[in-house]
């Protein structure tokens, strides 16, 4: 029987044209060797299974080649090649720092830079994941790696180039190897199944290019394991089986139920995902990505962005365009926020449940339903007057007997509405078919009517002539609702008031400014205006860009129109940070006196 080898080894390129997608860099290493502008030490970083070490060994055979080809390639056919081929080249070493990572190593490593190649003119030193190397060990590196012999070349290999210290990073040419693209690998894959002679869909070798996540390596290695679970025949459905992927068939079908206000079909297809053994983690971030690809694919200059095969872009372009943009955004944010709070969640199951319900319900048309936001609160006023005049009403309809020099106290805007003394008097009840009207929600700032409102309507509207005793009531032409002039007085206690009920209402996400807003304590200046003074320039910057949040929360809270708010930074003289008990005893009596006075008449110590 044949010896198998995996195909990530039997397909390792060994020449620069082989290497899959990584044109530039080696562009620029045939280039480099073609002139023979060498330099002495490299370093390839990258993620793993791109090409670091391939081409670093494609770079040793090929330095080292007697007879190099026009292209820039190796012959493969003189001694120095065959060698290298049959892994016997004494000219090339390979080092694994991960295990070899000690001082001892280097200088071991040393010594045997100091012995000339025996055949080919360089000498190459492989260090691969150079990162794991001792600080130590670095800095014994560091001389021999500045100031080799000229016939050493040092190739150093990592996948955290943040690692790697500052003096050996200006000591090399640094080569940043990219991740592979999904339609590179779905190429290559390509060509192995054919030289296997296996059959397969296009849509599983995309599946399988999308798991490997830009790794060439990744990448035949579930290519191998797959044509084990199929046995040569690679199709769609058998490879997400192998590979444990949801199907794109689940997100079609759950985008249709979103746009059709499905909400049970939702949350029964969520159902037949868990029992399959998927987790909820697993299905928002697929989720996400489907939606992500909706919505590249609803604008054709975003489409090469959507790396799937042509029959499933096909159909990505067909759901896209019955899927509004805002419906897409509004989406993506739920089911991100659902992806953040997942981790942290006590019932998981529920969260995603949520976020399918409130999915489900974002293309409704009437948003006070369902918009995947907290609804609407609409409260209807009671009586077309302001508050101040309703009251005054009321008492002046309670008896009709009150004589008229009571009657005669009341302001004449509210005389206007006086019942006559033998009109019949409207029932307490609403009417039969009538909708019950609602009492309208007292903001805070109503505490009374304004005077300049009410002398205003006295001396607008004349005294109407009384009627007859015995007249019978006129029906009366309906008024036009009086406009109420938002000019209640601003007091700190309301300022202060309106302030924390503003920071009750921010989200969950803005938590951190809510807890800073509530050490602050926002100062009255003059008229309306008011200030809020920061610790630091940062707080001030954010600060700023909620301005106009709070006062429009304000201005509407208070019935003010003329509230402005001012942030600064406070002066060191007025910064005090309280670092001890009794400083903080001395904040707390500032605020309220009589704690200092209990403190005193019952003789109390500070612990």
């Amino acid at each position: 029987m044949e010896e198998y080898i995996v195909s990530a080894r039997k397909y390792r390129p060994s020449a620069f044209d082989a290497v899959v997608g990584q044109e530039a860099l080696t562009t620029t290493l045939k280039n480099a060797i073609a002139t023979g502008k060498l330099a002495h030490a490299y370093l390839f970083c990258g993620p793993r299974g791109v090409g670091k070490t391939t081409c670093a060994r494609i770079f040793a055979k090929t330095i080292n080649c007697l007879h190099p080809l026009d292209n820039g390639e190796a012959c493969n056919e003189c001694e120095s090649c065959k060698a290298f081929n049959e892994q016997r080249s004494l000219n090339i070493h390979e080092l694994d720092a991960a295990s070899n990572n000690s001082v001892e190593e280097i200088r071991a490593l040393i010594e045997k830079v100091r012995i000339p190649p025996q055949v080919g003119r360089y000498k190459v030193f492989i260090i691969d994941e150079v990162h794991m190397l001792s600080t130590a060990a670095f800095n014994a590196f560091l001389k021999t790696l500045e100031e080799p012999p000229s016939y050493v070349i040092f190739i150093l290999a990592t996948t955290e180039k943040h690692k790697i210290l500052p003096t050996i990073l200006s000591r090399c040419q640094v080569y940043d190897f990219n991740r592979m693209s999904v339609q590179a690998i779905v190429n290559h894959l390509k060509f192995v199944a054919e030289k296997e002679g296996y059959t397969y869909e296009p849509e599983a070798l995309n599946t399988i290019a999308q798991k490997a996540d830009g790794g060439m390596r990744d990448a035949l290695s579930i290519f191998d394991q797959c044509v084990s679970y199929t046995g040569g025949n690679l199709t769609y459905q058998k490879v997400i089986e192998n590979l444990n992927v949801l199907d794109y068939e689940y997100y079609f079908r759950l985008v249709d139920h979103f746009l059709k206000n499905e909400t049970p079909q939702c949350m029964l297809l969520f159902n037949e995902v868990l029992e399959k053994g998927f987790e909820g983690s697993h299905f928002v971030s697929g989720l996400a990505s489907h939606l992500r690809d909706l919505l590249v694919s609803h604008d054709a200059v975003t489409l090469p962005l959507l790396e799937v095969s042509d029959s499933i872009r096909a159909r990505y372009q067909e759901q896209a365009q019955r899927c509004a943009p805002k419906f897409l955004y509004r989406a993506l944010k739920l089911c991100n926020d659902c992806d953040l709070n997942y981790r942290a969640s006590q019932n998981k199951r529920l969260l995603v449940e949520i976020t399918l319900i409130q999915l489900s319900q974002l293309t409704l048309e009437d948003e006070s339903e369902g918009s995947g936001r907290s609804p609407k609160k609409i409260l209807k006023p009671l009586f077309n007057q302001p508050a101040a005049t309703v009251s005054a009403q009321s008492a002046t309809t309670v008896n009709p007997h009150t004589p008229q020099a009571t009657a005669e106290k009341v302001p004449s805007a509210v005389k206007e509405t006086t019942v006559p003394y033998n009109a019949p008097q409207p029932s307490p009840l609403p009417a039969s078919g009538q909708e019950e009207r609602k009492i309208p929600k007292i903001k805070m700032g109503m505490f009374g009517p304004s005077i300049r409102r009410i002398s205003q309507e006295a001396t607008a509207k004349p005294e109407p002539t009384s009627a007859p005793r015995n007249a019978p009531p006129q029906t009366d032409k309906p008024k036009p609702p009086l406009q109420e002039e938002e000019d209640f007085p601003v007091t700190e206690d309301n300022i202060s008031h309106s302030w924390f009920a503003f920071i009750n209402t921010l989200s969950q996400e803005e938590k951190a400014m809510a807890q800073r807003m509530k050490v602050i304590r926002p100062k009255l200046l003059k008229d309306a205006a008011f200030e809020v003074v920061v610790d630091n320039e940062q707080v001030k910057v954010y600060m700023e860009q909620m301005v106009p949040r709070i006062v429009r929360y304000m201005r509407g809270e208070l019935h003010n129109p003329h509230i402005g708010m001012t942030v600064r930074i406070a002066a060191p003289t007025e910064t005090t940070r309280i670092t001890s008990k009794p400083q903080q005893l001395q904040a707390m009596s500032q605020r309220n006196p009589a704690l200092q006075k209990l403190k005193d008449e019952f003789g109390l110590e500070l612990v």
